[in-house]
Parts: C-alpha cells; structure tokens; sequence
C-alpha cells in the first residue's frame, strides 16, 4: 500500500501532494513500482493534529480517487473516519475504508456497510491529539486484540462480510517505542480468533517516530529502517504493508521472498 497525503501537515510529506495533478501522478508512480493499493488521506493523523471539516476533505480526496480510479486497476483506499467522506469515496470508486478510528465515529460503521468497500480497523488509545501523551498497558499484545475483535464483531454485526475485514494493530497510534516493538514482535498473534477466519493484518510503520528513536534519523531520512520495519512485519505474518517508499520497500520484499521460497523449495525436496 503506497502513501498518498493530500494534507498541508501530514508529518512526513505534508505539503507536497495538494495540487490534483501532483497527487495523482504519485500515486501513479506508486503504482508502477509496485503498489497494489494506493491509500489517500486527506486527514492529517499525527500526533497533536488538528481535525478538518467535512468538506475540506471531500474537497482534498474525491478528485483524487476519481482521477486514480480512471487511470489504474489498482485498489484505491481512502484514509478516514467520516461517515460522510466514506460515502463520497465509494461513489467515486474507492475500494477501501482505512480507518484510525475503527469505525467508531457516529455512522461511519452503518456507512461502510452500506458500501461494497473493505474496510480497515485499527486500534488506537486516545485520539491524534492527546494519543502520545502517555501511553499505557497493562499487557499492550492482548488489549489491542481484544479491541480489534470487539470492532471486527461490530463489524460483521453491521453487515459486513467477513472477506472484506482487515485489522492494523496502530503501530505509533497511542503506543510507547517498547510497545510498538512488542506489537511487531507478536504480531502474528493478533491474527488468531478463537473461531472464525483468520483476519489479515495491515501494519503502518513508514517514516514513523519508531524508525527516528531506532536510527536517530529525521523523517524525510527514514527509507532504510522503514524498509527493515517492513521486512519484519511481514515475516512476522503482516499482509499488507503501507509505505511511504514503494520501490525500495518491493524490491526488499521481492528478495526476501525469493530466499523464503528457496527455503521452501528445498525442504520440500528432502
């Protein structure tokens, strides 16, 4: 999943995509090097923002999915938590709602049933505002799966199909640098339900202050620990990875793949 911000203060490339045609062309170039979903948000979600009206995000992100769905078959994913917006983006040929707020808000989750959108819930403690203010857990792996079920339940309860459900455990979204690295660590544990299917697992870890406290690193100098933070994930069970840096990130993977069915294959021939 490529990165596509259409906000002024998204913490990493704010700025950079307001303009229709400049967004659009970078989720195209997402595309060719390898993304199979393009996610575009028009909410910035970092640490101390700000919320934007209705309208200024329609404003921001229908244009956009509009353009991209006309130019691509690849998944086109809108990053919000409005009922409003989820309507508008599914109109305009979104695929996927990725919300940091599961679902939460006041008919958002009634709004992503009445569509033929999958939808992402993730966990967050607290709100952009005040979320890393002082994050705390008593067990950080199991308080986080068992909200996740909890919204996955409210989910199918709402009418959506278990097929169309992804769960991201919220890496930075109200959570410590230790439960972050807790999380990733154990990550293949919050895909087990007692019963039912397995959920896919999307994590969100690009350019993250996560990558900053491990490299000393700015955010615009963060590829090669977001690529290792990527690579991690995935071995330990992610199914989508959400990137800023697409080529790099693809390349990694391609590789690890490649020695994992190496790996694969000679096992199978002895």
């Amino acid at each position: 999943m490529g990165v596509l911000n259409v906000t002024p203060d998204s913490f990493s490339d704010g700025g950079k995509f307001l303009d229709i045609a400049a967004a659009v062309a970078h989720g195209l170039r997402m595309v060719e090097e390898g993304a199979a979903i393009i996610d575009v948000g028009g909410e910035s979600t970092r640490p101390g923002a700000d919320p934007v009206s209705v309208e200024a995000e329609i404003r921001r992100v229908i244009p956009v999915v509009e353009q991209l769905r006309a130019k691509t078959n690849a998944v086109i994913s809108v990053d919000t938590s409005k009922p409003q917006v989820i309507r508008a983006a599914a109109e305009a040929g979104a695929g996927l709602i990725n919300d940091v707020r599961a679902l939460s808000e006041e008919g958002a989750l009634e709004a992503a049933a009445g569509t033929q959108c999958a939808v992402c819930v993730m966990h967050m403690q607290g709100d952009p505002r005040s979320m890393q203010l002082a994050p705390h857990y008593a067990d950080v792996v199991n308080e986080v799966k068992a909200f996740l079920a909890k919204r996955v339940t409210a989910c199918r309860a709402a009418g959506i199909a278990a097929e169309r459900i992804v769960i991201d455990p919220g890496f930075g979204f109200g959570k410590t640098l230790e439960h972050n690295l807790e999380l990733l660590r154990y990550l293949r544990e919050l895909r087990s339900q007692p019963s039912g299917p397995e959920w896919p697992i999307m994590v969100g870890l690009s350019r993250k202050s996560i990558v900053g406290r491990l490299t000393g690193r700015s955010s615009g100098e963060r590829v090669h620990g977001s690529v290792a933070l990527a690579l991690m994930a995935v071995i330990n069970g992610a199914d989508i990875v959400r990137v800023h840096d697409v080529g790099p990130t693809v390349d990694a993977l391609k590789t690890v793949a490649a020695v994992q069915g190496a790996r694969r294959t000679a096992e199978v021939g002895e």
